[in-house]
């Protein structure tokens, strides 16, 4: 029996604002599973980010200096628009509960509308991260609580000069 072997390449989408040690677990996982993993942050200044776009690619850039299939990008406009260019056809959509579930449903299912050579796998992050969220990390952090076991150092560093909380 002939195995045919294809370059895989996903992309794992979001705002990463900032990265969090449960965006890591996602992006560890799937260079398990993927030959390429591409991670996009989405330009949405409209969100009004702690961190640029540039920062938070050069954070995910740091932080992920240890694994090789790993690629950090930017992008605008449609997501499968994006997926066309880098060549890649399959999204990596992290979920943490019914709710997440629900609206990834709707952009799975919006994104092969689109394309129908695009393919939505969803992750669920270790146990220990089911709870943490970019925006949930920031609330904790601007009011004094201890973020350390939730996000990677660069990250921690990144956040107490930007927000100068003591």
């Amino acid at each position: 029996m002939r195995y045919h072997y294809f370059m895989r390449a996903a992309v794992y989408p979001g705002s990463f604002d900032p990265l969090t040690n449960g965006h890591l677990d996602i992006i560890r996982r799937g260079t398990r599973l993927f030959d390429r993993v591409l991670v996009a942050v989405l330009e949405n200044e409209g969100k009004a980010p702690v961190f640029s776009v540039g920062e938070r690619m050069e954070l995910i850039a740091a932080c992920t200096r240890d694994m090789p299939a790993v690629e950090v990008h930017s992008f605008s406009g449609l997501l499968v628009d994006f997926m066309q260019r880098v060549g890649a056809s399959v999204v990596v959509r992290g979920i943490r509960a019914v709710s997440d579930y629900e609206y990834e449903l709707q952009m799975a299912l919006m994104n092969r509308e689109l394309n129908a050579g695009v393919e939505t796998i969803f992750m669920l992050p270790a146990v220990e991260y089911t709870y943490v969220s970019s925006r949930l990390v920031k609330e904790v952090f601007r009011l004094g609580g201890d973020i350390a076991r939730l996000v990677p150092p660069q990250v921690l560093e990144s956040l107490r000069a930007r927000l100068q909380v003591v």
